[in-house]
């Protein structure tokens, strides 16, 4: 092989070797940001961790704020997206509207747009669901559940119906607020959030 053909195949080596990971975004709150836990716990290392383990070279990007609302969520997305340019984005944002009762209808209208945007950015998007306590009326509580079904639908993309899927009713699973996940559960909502993600990871990455 001439030495010029030598050199640019080592070139290319050397550039493939160099491309970044693509990276997933988790846009979440404090579920997502690892209220009461201590560093590493949360479900998104955990879930980086698993990509890794499966063979999968994407790096998760944790912007997840506690507190944050879906209309918090929607003003910050478009810097984040800016920045990290994700392949995926994983949407876990609601809860706190919900806490706060606000209206379901604004909470599509945020989630219609934030994955607007990220779908525009270039990004597919998980979305991530969540569901209120009893107490907060039936009419209510269904209207919020179902707001994320009905997004996912009409907006075509991935839904994880319940991110607290397969515990919520397990107290010991719970802080002292009872309602954010020790580090005991965190394991499970990375069970549950693989469910939705893995079909969105291209072939091409895998090992």
């Amino acid at each position: 092989m001439p030495l010029r053909s030598i050199a640019t195949f080592l070139f290319l080596l050397l550039f493939a070797g160099a491309a970044p990971a693509a990276s997933i975004l988790v846009w979440g709150d404090s579920l997502s940001a690892g209220y009461g836990l201590k560093p590493g716990e949360a479900w998104p290392t955990l879930l980086q961790t698993r990509l890794a383990r499966e063979g999968f070279r994407h790096q998760v990007v944790n912007a997840s704020v506690s507190g944050e609302t879906s209309a918090g969520g929607r003003s910050r997305l478009p810097a984040a997206l800016a920045e990290h340019k994700p392949a995926i984005l994983i949407l876990e944002l609601g809860a706190n509207d919900g806490l706060r009762g606000l209206k379901p209808d604004l909470l599509a209208d945020n989630l219609r747009a934030m994955i607007t945007a990220a779908q525009q950015a270039g990004a597919r998007v998980l979305l991530v669901g969540m569901r209120m306590p009893p107490n907060y009326g039936p009419a209510y509580t269904r209207r919020f559940a179902d707001t994320f079904a009905d997004v996912a639908r009409t907006q075509k993309v991935a839904l994880v119906p319940f991110l607290m899927d397969g515990f919520a009713d397990r107290p010991e699973l719970f802080q002292a607020d009872g309602i954010h996940p020790t580090a005991q559960a965190q394991p499970l909502i990375v069970d549950t959030v693989w469910q939705g993600l893995k079909p969105l990871l291209p072939p091409a990455v895998r090992r």
